[in-house]
């Protein structure tokens, strides 16, 4: 079975126990499982977190000019953590480019990190809309971490 589908449904399950024993939220359902395939890659969760924050900071002055509740609020959370995610990944992808050795096209940053996914930085500053910053993160990142172990039990992962 594909590991990020196990992944997905442990993260799942982690997430209805995180809420149900804890009244904890853990940035959205699916959130943990993909970040616990990405936690022995810091500076991706790292750049995860950040286009997160920044979502939830361009709603925040977004709501200060506008009606945003409801509906149209996960709407534009979404759509901005989305265009957050992909001038991230532009922005590394030129720095990719600017460092790739013209002589010998060896790529040395082709190993640079990007933001995991296209809805995850929207979903996490969705959450932490809702409930704050620290009341999202810590959840998640315990809840990632406990996802990852659960994978590295099951011989699907390796710590690194």
């Amino acid at each position: 079975m594909e590991t990020l589908v196990v992944s997905i449904a442990v993260g799942l399950v982690v997430s209805l126990l995180f809420t149900e024993a804890f009244g904890l939220t853990v940035g959205g359902m699916i959130v943990p499982g993909y970040l616990a395939l990405y936690l022995n890659q810091p500076l991706t969760v790292a750049l995860t977190i950040a286009a997160a924050f920044l979502t939830w900071g361009l709603v925040r002055l977004v709501h200060r000019y506008t009606i945003l509740y409801g509906r149209r609020r996960v709407v534009i959370t979404m759509v901005i953590g989305f265009a957050v995610g992909m001038l991230i990944r532009g922005i590394i992808a030129a720095i990719t480019t600017a460092m790739a050795d013209p002589l010998t096209g060896a790529d040395p940053a082709a190993a640079m990190a990007a933001v995991i996914g296209f809805i995850i930085p929207g979903l996490i500053a969705l959450w932490m809309d809702r409930t704050g910053p620290v009341l999202t993160l810590s959840p998640l990142i315990v809840a990632s971490v406990v996802v990852r172990l659960v994978l590295i039990a099951a011989g699907l992962e390796t710590w690194s």
